[in-house]
C-alpha cells in the first residue's frame, strides 16, 4: 500500500478529436521533512487517452514555471510569455516516474531511493490523445518511502534526439537514427526506458569504448503499446567519461501494422503521428550528490 498519494487536484477534459497540447498541472506535496522514494506507481483514470506522463520533481529553490498556476490543468501556450512558454517542454529538474502504455511501477533496489526535498512540488506532465471518446483524466502518483536513509539517490537521464527536425523517409522499414552522451561522473546503471512513437521498431544502448568498439547493454524489439522499463539483474558501474550511444530504428513502412501512413514523411514531434526518440536510464550516485553537482565534470 502506498504511504503517500499524490492526486492532480482537478481532472484534465479531453475532446473526443484533434491534438491535445501537452497539459501541466503542478501539485504541492504537503512533505513537511525531505522523502525517500523506494517505491512509486503512476496510475491515470482514463488510461487509453494517455500517451505518457512525466512526474517531476520541483524542489522550492527551483525556478522553473514558477508564475505558472498551480492545482489546475494548463498548456504552455496558456503562459504568459515566450520565455516562460518555452521552459515548460525544459527542465534539468529530475523526474519521479515516467509513465507509458505497458509500464509498471518503480521499485528501486534496496539502499537507492528517489529523492524529494521538503516543501517540492510535483509537476504532472500530461500527454494525452484522442479515440473519438471525451473523458476525463486525473492522474495520481503513489509512493512507499524507505525505512532509513538510503546511501544512494537515484537519477533518471536521457539520450534524446530533441528538436532534430530531420523526416523519416516514406515506405522506408529500418530508418536508423543514434545519439551519443558521456558520462560526467561515477555513476551505477540500474535500467532502461526506451520511448519512442507508432514506427518505433528496435532500441539499443551501447558503451562506446576507446578503441571504437561496442558494448551491447540492451537490444529490444520496440512496441509503442507495451513500454517497458528493461531493468539490470545487478547495477553495473560506469566510470566518469564512459561514451553511451542509443540507437533506434523506425519502420515507416506498410509492414508496420500502427503506421498511420507510410506514404508520408515523419517528422519528429510532441504527438503521436510524429516520432521521438528517448533512450531513458536510471542510474545510482552517492546519496549526499544532488543532480546539479553530478553534471560538474572532475579532472580524475
Amino acid at each position: 500500500m502506498p504511504q503517500a498519494i499524490v492526486t492532480m487536484p482537478q481532472a484534465v477534459a479531453i475532446p473526443p478529436a484533434g491534438d491535445v497540447e501537452y497539459t501541466y498541472e503542478i501539485v504541492p506535496t504537503g512533505f513537511r521533512e525531505d522523502k525517500w522514494v523506494q517505491m512509486a506507481e503512476v496510475r491515470p483514470t482514463s488510461r487509453d487517452h494517455v500517451h505518457h506522463a512525466v512526474i517531476y520533481i520541483r524542489p522550492p529553490d527551483s525556478n522553473w514555471l514558477r508564475p505558472a498556476p498551480v492545482n489546475v490543468p494548463f498548456t504552455a501556450s496558456q503562459l504568459a510569455d515566450d520565455k516562460l512558454r518555452e521552459q515548460a517542454h525544459a527542465t534539468d529538474n529530475d523526474m519521479l516516474l515516467v509513465y507509458a502504455p505497458g509500464s509498471s511501477p518503480d521499485h528501486w533496489p534496496e539502499g537507492m531511493a528517489k529523492f524529494i526535498p521538503a516543501y517540492s512540488d510535483l509537476v504532472f506532465q500530461m500527454h494525452y490523445t484522442t479515440n473519438q471518446r471525451a473523458a476525463r483524466d486525473q492522474t495520481s502518483v503513489g509512493m512507499v518511502f524507505a525505512n532509513t536513509p538510503p546511501s544512494e539517490r537515484i537519477f533518471t537521464l536521457q539520450l534524446a534526439n530533441d528538436h532534430d527536425p530531420i523526416p523519416i523517409p516514406p515506405n522506408t522499414d529500418n530508418y536508423r537514427v543514434e545519439v551519443h552522451g558521456i558520462l560526467p561522473n561515477d555513476a551505477k546503471l540500474l535500467s532502461f526506458f526506451p520511448h519512442m512513437h507508432l514506427r518505433g521498431k528496435r532500441f539499443e544502448y551501447n558503451i562506446v569504448h576507446d578503441n571504437g568498439s561496442l558494448e551491447t547493454l540492451l537490444r529490444v524489439n520496440y512496441d509503442f503499446y507495451w513500454q517497458l522499463t528493461y531493468r539490470l539483474a545487478e547495477p553495473r558501474l560506469l566510470k566518469a567519461g564512459t561514451k553511451l550511444q542509443a540507437v533506434a530504428w523506425y519502420d515507416n513502412s506498410r509492414r508496420n501494422p500502427h503506421n498511420p501512413n507510410p506514404d508520408s514523411p515523419v517528422y519528429w514531434g510532441d504527438q503521436t503521428y510524429n516520432e521521438m526518440m528517448v533512450g531513458f536510464f536510471d542510474v545510482a550516485v552517492p546519496a549526499g550528490i544532488d543532480k546539479w553537482h553530478f553534471f560538474i565534470r572532475h579532472q580524475h
